[in-house]
């Protein structure tokens, strides 16, 4: 029972979105696919950490929902910033149930137990702005992420936290969310969002502030998913 990590998949099997003119992205969707059902088993469990279906609407998204509901494992969605067909839980919990997309649910105020980790976390936002519109969505993304921690450490398991959006960037941290992280004591941190080679040289991988960081983002990773350690 392993638990693997993926972010920014940036699917468009249903839409006019071709993401192979971006270097690094040819042939990703075969790709992916290859490498999740080498590695995947139907025990196993991904989270995929944002950024999954270029679809604007919920109804839109089904051949690409079904495209990873077809994939070995259980599937845990995390929000990410391009997401636009997300919805309330409930609301993209009916449309799973009713599609029969039983392998896919949803990461959200919640947390789940997957072997000795419990899985934590949310979409997450990074303050460049000084808005109040920004600034809510970033209180609003604490709370988001209080709760999810609250609801993993009830299970006694050791929680391991997934965002969207990275905490540090470019030497420069969103401190809201890294005092969250420290105060709870975590230790691992997955999160995708940044793309390109000239990016992935100022994202964060390795330790800092005591909490262990890892980029999945697809392209970062040849779009193989991550084993959680």
């Amino acid at each position: 029972m392993a638990l693997y990590a993926i972010g920014d998949l940036h699917l468009s099997l249903g839409e006019d979105k071709p993401m192979d003119i971006f270097a690094g992205w040819n042939d990703y969707v075969s790709r992916l696919e290859e490498n999740w059902r080498k590695l995947v088993t139907d025990d196993d469990t991904v989270v995929i950490v944002g950024d999954i279906s270029w679809a604007m609407k919920l109804e839109d998204t089904y051949t690409d929902f079904q495209f990873i509901d077809d994939l070995p494992g259980k599937k845990l969605f995390l929000k990410g910033n391009h997401d636009y067909w997300w919805g309330t839980k409930s609301k993209m919990e009916a449309y799973l149930a009713q599609k029969g997309l039983n392998s896919i649910s949803i990461l959200f105020n919640n947390a789940f137990v997957c072997g000795d980790y419990a899985v934590c976390g949310t979409r997450g936002w990074f303050l460049e702005n000084d808005t109040p519109e920004d600034i809510k969505v970033l209180n609003r993304e604490v709370g988001r992420l209080q709760m999810s921690l609250s609801a993993a450490e009830q299970t006694g398991k050791d929680p391991v936290v997934f965002l969207h959006y990275p905490p540090y960037y470019r030497g420069i941290a969103c401190e809201e969310i890294m005092n969250v992280l420290v105060e709870h004591n975590i230790k691992k941190c997955y999160y995708g969002h940044i793309h390109g080679k000239k990016n992935f040289r100022l994202a964060c991988e390795g330790v800092y502030r005591g909490v262990d960081f890892t980029l999945v983002s697809g392209d970062r990773i040849g779009f193989m998913p991550v084993l959680v350690r």
